[in-house]
């Protein structure tokens, strides 16, 4: 709503920051329902990572590398810089080191690939920082 209020559109660009934030979401809340999930099983309420069941790694997986794509994507529309594309790729090692603690699907591997979500949004966050310090918009 911000950016149609500032812009008087939505471009490509706005979807493509609608959809991160989508994909983002649904990674982490389903590494934190993978946390609580046979609590959630005996009480009969629905998760995401009930739904995925044993799937729930590999569809984590494939959310994390579409959201990764899509980065990308935001980065070519918005004519972002190296400083962004470093910290995508530095999202992507996070995301592999997610992978990595979710490999048992224990609660404390699950708290913590969801507690490591922190330094994505902090990756990323430093990333377009530094692109527009280093590269201001015209």
């Amino acid at each position: 709503m911000a950016f149609a209020a500032a812009t008087g559109s939505l471009p490509p660009l706005a979807w493509l920051i609608f959809c991160a934030a989508i994909l983002w979401a649904i990674i982490y809340d389903t590494e934190y329902a993978m946390v609580d999930r046979e609590d959630d099983m005996k009480l009969g309420l629905k998760s995401t990572a009930i739904l995925f069941g044993d799937a729930d790694r590999v569809i984590i997986g494939l959310l994390q590398a579409v959201m990764i794509v899509n980065m990308l994507l935001i980065g070519n529309q918005a004519e972002m810089c190296w400083p962004y594309y470093l910290a995508i790729g530095a999202s992507a090692g996070l995301f592999i080191r997610q992978q990595y603690l979710l490999r048992d699907r224990s609660r404390q591997g699950s708290f913590a690939a969801f507690m490591n979500n922190n330094w994505v949004g902090g990756v990323i966050f430093a990333g377009i920082g530094l692109n527009y310090m280093n590269y201001p918009a015209v």
